[in-house]
């Protein structure tokens, strides 16, 4: 499986987030103690929101993220307040640029942990339900990547959670359809550059971790030695796969939830998949 990081706030360095803290997602990417596998050196991924750009940027490798001196030089002078990073542990498909995650449409970004349960028997069939105007902006072969245009197709634009839930269901009704038990495990995190919506579900009702932080006054009060958190605002918050070190700031996402970071109250909700 993978790991990831998504963040969202007041603008930061990227390196703040990638490689200062304890338990890093770089030092993740060699040493994870929650994934499924311990590294996830195969590729890694970057994407951020700019000022004033309708996009996001994003920055894709198929190496390690512990030793590539570009992504440290790059982290190290890029700000945003709102970021994505991703390391791959593949699941059986190629180790390639267009493989690695963050994923892009537009003003939308996406990324995903977990795995479709025989993709190479259902890729058919899911591939065909998408929207012929996305399907030539598909670059890849991963379940992650078609999981991203299937929730274009069913609307994200317009209803992020809907559309999420009708992929998910999609995903569902043809796996069993093929015998699949347990057709769908994930962690997804989705963005539009103004919100922040983050996913935890999977067929079987045991999901890969999550974890969300704890309200940024509550960071500073535990942890007043990290300088960055310092100067952070309220509504700051970061979505993991494992936590980053920093004892007492994680709250793990609720199996079978959402949830949104945005100007104002964030928001958690039940998640099911729905019927298409």
């Amino acid at each position: 499986m993978c790991r990831w990081l998504a963040y969202s706030g007041t603008s930061v360095v990227l390196s703040d987030l990638l490689y200062k803290p304890k338990h890093s997602l770089i030092d993740q990417s060699l040493h994870s103690t929650m994934g499924v596998e311990t590294t996830n050196g195969d590729g890694f991924g970057i994407g951020w929101y700019g000022p004033e750009q309708e996009t996001p940027a994003i920055i894709r490798d198929t190496g390690p993220a512990w030793n590539n001196r570009n992504l440290r030089e790059i982290a190290g002078h890029i700000r945003s307040p709102l970021f994505f990073a991703h390391v791959r542990a593949s699941t059986g498909t190629a180790i390639q640029q267009t493989n690695c995650h963050p994923f892009r449409h537009g003003r939308w970004m996406w990324m995903h942990n977990g795995a479709i349960a025989d993709f190479h028997r259902l890729r058919r069939d899911l591939s065909l339900a998408l929207d012929p105007a996305l399907f030539s902006s598909l670059e890849g072969s991963t379940d992650s990547e078609v999981m991203f245009y299937l929730a274009l197709t069913f609307g994200l634009d317009q209803d992020v959670p809907g559309a999420v839930a009708r992929m998910a269901g999609l995903i569902e009704r043809v796996g069993r359809d093929e015998g699949v038990e347990h057709p769908l495990q994930m962690t997804i995190a989705v963005s539009d550059g103004e919100r922040l919506w983050s996913f935890r579900y999977s067929s079987l009702g045991k999901s890969r971790s999550l974890f969300y932080s704890s309200k940024a006054e509550t960071v500073r009060a535990l942890h007043p030695d990290v300088d960055f958190l310092q100067g952070v605002s309220d509504s700051t918050r970061l979505v993991v796969s494992e936590p980053l070190g920093l004892p007492g700031v994680w709250k793990e996402v609720p199996e079978s939830s959402y949830g949104v970071v945005q100007p104002g109250e964030d928001e958690f909700r039940p998640f099911a998949p729905e019927p298409v």
